[in-house]
């Protein structure tokens, strides 16, 4: 199982939901479930990377969290069965692991410990959400930009993924022309490499130098919590 947060169970705990687990590939902005809707699924990514999206007036989206093998998608938009709160999107292209929501929920009411996994990952995530919204809000564009190629690089399984520059506006919430100069700033000073539709990573220590301080704050709270942390290039 490539999943970190099932992997981190228990023997008997993943016996719970092993079974009922079904494998579905998801694409680049396939949407997964819609904010108000029911959620039926629970997701493990085993590859790629699920964002969270808040929906504005205008019907303009920014992502407030990014979900890759470390988590789930599903159960951290409200109480279980409950109606999603944002807009689960693929960003980058991966594989699940799909538990029916109500086999989880039995398996969470069955095991203290599994309750006390979620809990601690939905802490993690609340935070990243909260940290995400401040960045936002307060930090510089180059910085913001910075910390969250660096979450997508941690989810992604190369240094390379498939992203447009209106991608990256959609997930920031700029506009693409900003996205542009602020992206070939990091790539002049040889941080990231940009072609149609891709993005590498070059310079992995550079630039996490160049992202604000929220990049850290989230890892460290991660590690605080004990729950998995991914990370470009390792398992863990």
């Amino acid at each position: 199982m490539d999943n970190m947060w099932i992997a981190a169970l228990g023997p008997a705990d993943r016996k719970r939901i092993e079974p009922h687990l079904h494998e579905r590939p998801f694409a680049q902005g396939q949407m997964l479930y819609d904010a108000g809707e029911a959620v039926e699924e629970v997701w493990f990514p085993m590859s790629g990377v699920v964002s969270l999206m808040t929906i504005l007036d205008d019907d303009r989206m920014i992502e407030t969290a990014a979900i890759g093998r470390e988590g789930l998608v599903g159960v951290t938009c409200g109480p279980l069965n409950a109606r999603a709160a944002s807009r689960a999107i693929a960003q980058v292209d991966g594989v699940s692991a799909c538990c029916p929501s109500d086999v989880f929920a039995d398996a969470l009411g069955d095991s203290e410990p599994m309750r006390t996994a979620l809990a601690k990952f939905t802490e993690s995530l609340f935070a990243q959400v909260q940290q995400t919204a401040a960045c936002n809000a307060q930090h510089r564009l180059d910085e913001r930009l910075a910390r969250w190629l660096l979450t997508i690089h941690d989810r992604a399984d190369s240094d390379r993924f498939r992203l447009t520059q209106a991608d990256v506006a959609g997930m920031l919430g700029v506009r693409r022309a900003t996205v542009s100069e602020v992206g070939a700033e990091l790539e002049d000073k040889g941080l990231i490499r940009r072609g149609r539709g891709w993005i590498e990573v070059t310079d992995r220590p550079a630039l996490e130098d160049a992202a604000c301080g929220c990049y850290g704050a989230i890892r460290g709270l991660m590690k605080d919590l004990g729950v998995p942390r991914p990370k470009a290039g390792a398992g863990a």
